[in-house]
């Protein structure tokens, strides 16, 4: 993959890093280090985050539970600490319930209910803490808004209501929600409903679709509410986790493409956005982690 001197977007240059070549995704790095990674804090939460986070799908999807686990221990030793897992994971939650017992202070642990309804967001969130093995999260989401009913979300029986009951009852510490599309829903519940973070589309290509840096973004920072990039490679290709037994790892949406994609300029780019704490990224590989805390690292203002 060759680099890219600089990108231009919609009159905005980002500049890439002075490297002459980068480095493909999976391509080793030497040892770990456990230099600590920069962390910013995200918004109004006050909580200081690693600007690099880790995505869960493709371990609960994709990869075994003992690959898994050591992907999850090596990633906090690092720094990655900030987890973000979903019921719809598969076997996300379970992986990470063998190591929350003993690593839970350690990480900012961040799940979603994916319903409309106040009753069912409780449950939801309930059976998700069962699952991981824990009494409460540090954050969840009503998960992937495009897909939910915005006016029932918003009433006093829908989805946030319940997580508002479920910060009182100490189940989670913060409540939000993310945007995979339609930024119109996840741009009306930053205006009108009293949420800590959301969790938003952030890549090259989704800028010229979905713009939830343009519209969405700003709301938010207005608001001072948290954010935090997602897709900011554009996910995996086609939304599929599952890898073949000739596959180590998923390309990204991006990156089935487009043959020479740069994806540390990508990284650069989605935390170089105002309001962004940090950018989740799901990884299946040790090279993939390694890779993208060297790019986080470089990242850093």
């Amino acid at each position: 993959m060759a680099s890219i001197d600089a990108v231009a977007v919609e009159g905005d240059t980002v500049a890439a890093q002075p490297d002459s070549a980068s480095t493909k995704l999976e391509s080793p790095t030497g040892s770990a280090t456990h230099e600590p990674l920069p962390q910013r804090v995200l918004g109004r939460t006050g909580e200081k985050v690693p600007i690099l986070g880790l995505g869960t799908a493709p371990a609960g999807m994709g990869m075994g539970d003992s690959d898994a686990i050591a992907l999850f221990e090596s990633a906090i030793d690092q720094g990655v600490t900030y987890i973000d897992t979903a019921p719809g994971y598969e076997r996300a939650q379970k992986q990470l319930s063998q190591i929350l017992p003993r690593r839970r202070d350690e990480i900012f642990l961040v799940t979603k209910t994916n319903t409309s309804d106040r009753k069912e967001a409780i449950l939801k969130l309930e059976e998700a803490l069962r699952e991981l093995n824990t009494d409460a999260v540090d954050l969840v989401y009503v998960h992937s808004m495009g897909h939910q009913d915005t006016d029932q979300v918003l009433s006093s029986e829908g989805a946030l209501a319940g997580l508002q009951e479920a910060q009182r009852r100490g189940l989670t510490r913060y409540i939000g929600v993310p945007g995979h599309n339609v930024p119109h829903r996840v741009q009306r519940v930053v205006e009108e409903a009293d949420i800590d973070v959301i969790m938003i589309a952030l890549n090259f290509a989704d800028r010229l679709t979905y713009a939830f840096d343009q519209s969405v973004l700003p709301a938010a920072v207005n608001r001072n509410v948290g954010v935090a990039a997602m897709k900011i490679y554009g996910g995996a290709e086609a939304m599929k986790y599952e890898t073949t037994d000739q596959e180590r790892r998923r390309p990204s949406a991006i990156e089935a493409v487009i043959d020479e994609f740069d994806y540390e300029l990508a990284l650069r780019w989605a935390l170089s956005l105002p309001g962004v704490a940090t950018a989740v990224v799901g990884m299946y590989t040790h090279q993939e982690l390694q890779q993208n805390i060297e790019w986080a690292r470089r990242a850093a203002p």
